[in-house]
C-alpha cells in the first residue's frame, strides 16, 4: 500500500510538473484572438493593436480572427468551444460578455464557460450624426429628432448591444422617436453613415476619432463625465443640455474554461506589462 501511494503521489507531481513546465515555454506556436464583430470598428482596432504588441512581449504572433453577428453573441461562442490550451483568445466588452447573457438565449455560459484574463479599459459613447443632418448641436438634434418623430434612423451593433440600449435610455430621457437599425458590428455600421444610409449612432468614441477629425460626421457630445483629452472640443451631454445622460463600454479579454492558471498569469502580466507602458497609457 505504501509503495502503491508513493506511485500515485510521484504520478501527481510528474503531471504538475509537467503542467508548470509547459506554461513556462508558452506560447510555442501563433495565437488566435477572437473579435466578434467585422473588421473596421472600436474592439477590432484595439484587438489589433494588442496583437501587434503582444508579439513583441510573447515572441509568438497573435492572428485576429473575426466572427460577427448576434452582437458578438456568434464569435464568443466559438471561443467557447476551443480548446482550453490558452491559444485561442476572447476579446470583448461589456456588450458581448455581459449584456447578451441576459437578452439571448445563448448555448453557454458566460460566468461559467470562460475565464477572465485582464479588464482592459473602458471608454464613452459619442452622439454622432452624419453631415448633412440639419442640426449643428444636442439641443438642435433633440429638436430635430421631435419634429420628425420615428423617420431617423440609428445604427447599432446588434440588437440588445450597448449602442441601442444607450439609444432607447436617450429616448426616454428626450421624448423623442427614431428607428434602429442592426448590423453585424460598428464598422460595416460606419460605413453607411459616411455614405448617409442612415441617421445617427451612439458608439465608443474611439470608433469616430478620425472620421470626426476629417470633418467627415458631425459629434453631438461625449457621454463620459468628462471631455476627452484627445477631442476636448466636444462637450459632454451633462453640458450640452441633457443632465445626468452617462454610458460607457468597456473591453475584456478572456480564454476557455479550463486553461491553465500558469497560462492565464502569463497572459495578465504580459497585458498588464502592454498596458502599462507609456505608449499605451498616453493613447
Amino acid at each position: 500500500m505504501g509503495k502503491l501511494l508513493t506511485m500515485v503521489v510521484a504520478a501527481l507531481l510528474g503531471l504538475a510538473s509537467a503542467a508548470m513546465a509547459a506554461a513556462q515555454e508558452y506560447p510555442t506556436r501563433p495565437i488566435t484572438m477572437i473579435v466578434p464583430f467585422p473588421a473596421g470598428g472600436a474592439t477590432d482596432t484595439l484587438a489589433r493593436y494588442l496583437a501587434e504588441q503582444m508579439r513583441a512581449i510573447l515572441g509568438q504572433p497573435v492572428i485576429i480572427e473575426n466572427i460577427g453577428g448576434a452582437a458578438g453573441s456568434i464569435g464568443v461562442g466559438r471561443a467557447v468551444r476551443s480548446p482550453a490550451d490558452g491559444y485561442t483568445l476572447s476579446i470583448g466588452t461589456s456588450t458581448t460578455h455581459m449584456l447578451t447573457g441576459g437578452l439571448y438565449a445563448l448555448p453557454f455560459d458566460l460566468l461559467k464557460d470562460l475565464e477572465p484574463i485582464i479588464l482592459i479599459g473602458s471608454e464613452p459613447l459619442l452622439i454622432v450624426g452624419k453631415k448633412s443632418l440639419p442640426a449643428d448641436d444636442l439641443k438642435g438634434l433633440i429638436a430635430w429628432l421631435k419634429a420628425n418623430p420615428d423617420k431617423a434612423s440609428v445604427g447599432i451593433a446588434g440588437v440588445g448591444a450597448t449602442g441601442q440600449l444607450a439609444g432607447i435610455s436617450f429616448q426616454k430621457e428626450t421624448g423623442t422617436k427614431f428607428q434602429f437599425v442592426p448590423y453585424r458590428g460598428n464598422g460595416p455600421a460606419m460605413q453607411d453613415l459616411l455614405a448617409e444610409h442612415i441617421d445617427l449612432m451612439i458608439e465608443p468614441s474611439s470608433n469616430f476619432k478620425s472620421l470626426v477629425a476629417a470633418g467627415s460626421l458631425k459629434p453631438f457630445a461625449i457621454t463620459g463625465r468628462k471631455r476627452l483629452a484627445s477631442s476636448p472640443n466636444i462637450p459632454t451631454a451633462d453640458e450640452a443640455g441633457l443632465p445626468g445622460f452617462f454610458a460607457s463600454l468597456w473591453y475584456g479579454l478572456w480564454v476557455p474554461k479550463g486553461t491553465s492558471k500558469d497560462i492565464i498569469a502569463k497572459l495578465n502580466a504580459t497585458l498588464s506589462q502592454l498596458l502599462g507602458s507609456p505608449p499605451v497609457v498616453r493613447r
